[in-house]
């Protein structure tokens, strides 16, 4: 039997547009899909735990694995911190049969998709930049500065679209949750080189609704929102 190739599926988003639990649903009712969780030398916050959130590493041992070659992406963010997805999850992934999901920014999604370029590349948008602010403030995590600093980061994010395969714009949970599922069975049926069932064949049109020729004219009024002052939904 030849050894199985994971389909990597990156999937990014501006912090506060939802990504987490778009990607916990998923892993909760998608068989056979692993979960990379990201390499960081940011301190661990709250109530974090190592080997869930994020590894926390050292700076020096982030820099020892890139000298081994041991990442798939790597970035230094906020210019103070490494984040990077090890390779080791890919090569996991494979010997299990199974596909490989990747949480990662814009710039690692860049890497990857160089790296691997059949790579399916998911980008979570929220409705709105209003949306977002509100949002973010509802977390209550950061102060009013974070946020604007989130949102700024958001509009330069969301630049990128276009460099992504598909597009889901997260207005409503469970009609979200139901298209980033079909996405990634879609890719699983087209690959599998069998002929269709109907409800494979459902699935695959729901899949195409958010591909970037489809979806990208739902894009134009969110990247609207981002250029247009608007008044800030702060206390």
């Amino acid at each position: 039997m030849s050894p199985h190739t994971p389909i990597v599926y990156i999937i990014s988003a501006p912090s506060g547009s939802g990504k987490s639990t778009l990607v916990n649903v998923l892993l909760a009712i998608t068989p056979c899909l692993d979960f990379s969780v990201s390499y960081t030398t940011r301190p661990l916050r709250g109530s974090e735990q190592n080997g869930k959130q994020y590894y926390f590493v050292s700076r020096e041992e982030f820099e020892q694995m890139i000298a081994a070659d041991e990442f798939l992406e790597h970035a230094f963010l906020y210019g103070k911190d490494y984040y990077g997805t090890a390779r080791r999850f890919l090569r996991e992934a494979g010997e299990k049969g199974h596909d490989l999901l990747l949480d990662i920014d814009v710039q690692g999604a860049a890497q990857i998709k160089q790296k691997l370029p059949d790579a399916v590349s998911i980008f979570v948008l929220p409705p709105d930049r209003k949306t977002l602010e509100w949002r973010l403030r509802k977390r209550g995590e950061d102060s009013n500065d974070v946020i604007d600093r989130r949102l700024e980061e958001a509009r330069r994010e969301i630049e990128n679209y276009d460099k992504y395969d598909f597009i889901l714009i997260n207005d409503k949970l469970e009609e979200s949750s139901d298209s980033l599922q079909a996405i990634v069975e879609s890719e699983r049926v087209r690959r599998s080189g069998q002929a269709l069932s109907a409800e494979e064949k459902r699935i695959v049109d729901l899949a195409d609704r958010h591909r970037l020729a489809n979806a990208r004219h739902r894009v134009l009024p969110i990247l609207a929102s981002f250029r247009t002052p608007q008044a800030s939904a702060r206390p």
